[in-house]
């Protein structure tokens, strides 16, 4: 059997020459700062190794633009879009443009096409919204020399991540039901692939255990307001449901018209909290009680965490420490929320 050497990378390339992969690229790159002992080192390293840069890292190693790049997914959805929009603001207010590559997937190969399509463009660092689970191996071998932050993403400490802390805002939603005097609360969660889910579902979880309260079969949705209307429809059947905690406020709002449909007042006879606080969840009927996410606040840390990689990576040093990088949510309470009917 055949084994397939790895072609050789500039952290090989690095290692072998007993320098940092930033000083690789400047040699590749013919920069004057370096020198000559080194060069010749680094020389004789890619020569041993047979590295050959590709196009992404001849991007990486030339003189970077003011702008940084931002790979994004499914940009209809209200947390990714809202994501984009603070990234982008807290970008222009550092005097940093932004360049975006939507995928369709958030994969391994997606992500690192969209990444070497920046890297083209010679961005300053990338930001990756990647909630998904399927992107944990592109994030965790992101191209070296490419600063790198990543939002509500899993990459074992490869690259620094910012969230929003997705459990301690589903406990605020079940606390807040329970302490109106609800005996359990039922769950619709989002799609079992983001990482955003596994957390509001680990919180549910926890606040009914904490209390001793029963928990509920878990209802899985796409987070779609039709996903939410199917689960309320066949949460109306049952009859002993007096509250509800759905995963975003677009299923709660297919939950709300499928109770509207059955006869089931909201929050008479049963009451719904959502997650996001979208820009219509103040005009519904009744207006909602749900979790905002501060999506500015998640677009300024991820910005200065990248500007200090940048800086990190310009002058060769290691970067500063970060600031915390999860973000705390807040419950906002509305009217879709009550004490249970006697």
């Amino acid at each position: 059997m055949m084994v397939q050497r790895r072609p050789a990378v500039v952290y090989d390339v690095a290692r072998l020459a007993g320098v940092s992969h930033q000083t690789v690229s400047r040699v590749l790159n013919d920069h004057p700062s370096v020198s000559q002992t080194t060069r010749q080192r680094v020389l004789d390293a890619v020569r041993q190794l047979g590295y050959r840069p590709n196009a992404m890292a001849r991007g990486l190693a030339g003189r970077r633009s003011r702008i940084v790049g931002v790979v994004s997914f499914d940009t209809l959805l209200y947390g990714p879009a809202a994501t984009l929009l603070g990234v982008e603001r807290a970008a222009r207010t550092a005097g940093y443009g932004v360049s975006i590559a939507t995928v369709e997937r958030i994969d391994r190969p997606a992500v690192m096409s969209a990444t070497g399509a920046l890297a083209e463009q010679s961005v300053a660092g990338v930001v990756v919204i990647a909630p998904q689970t399927a992107a944990t191996a592109a994030l965790r071998n992101m191209p070296a020399g490419m600063p790198a932050v990543a939002v509500e993403a899993d990459t074992g400490g490869a690259i620094p991540t910012i969230s929003v802390n997705q459990i301690a805002g589903a406990r605020m939603a079940v606390e807040h039901l329970l302490r109106l005097g609800h005996r359990t609360v039922w769950h619709l969660s989002g799609p079992r692939d983001w990482l955003e889910t596994r957390g509001r579902i680990d919180g549910w979880r926890a606040a009914l255990v904490a209390a001793g309260s029963p928990v509920p079969p878990l209802m899985t949705g796409d987070w779609s307001a039709r996903s939410g209307h199917e689960a309320g429809m066949r949460l109306a059947a049952r009859g002993d449901v007096t509250a509800v905690f759905a995963g975003n406020d677009q299923m709660a709002l297919g939950m709300m018209s499928a109770f509207h449909e059955r006869g089931i007042r909201v929050p008479d006879d049963v009451s719904i909290v959502g997650f996001d606080d979208i820009p219509e969840a103040a005009y519904l009927s009744p207006p909602l009680t749900t979790v905002r996410q501060d999506f500015d606040e998640v677009g300024r840390r991820c910005m200065a965490a990248l500007l200090r990689l940048i800086e990190a990576d310009r002058l060769e040093g290691p970067a500063r420490s970060a600031a915390d990088p999860v973000v705390a949510p807040s419950l906002v309470v509305r009217h879709s929320t009550a004490a249970p009917a006697r």
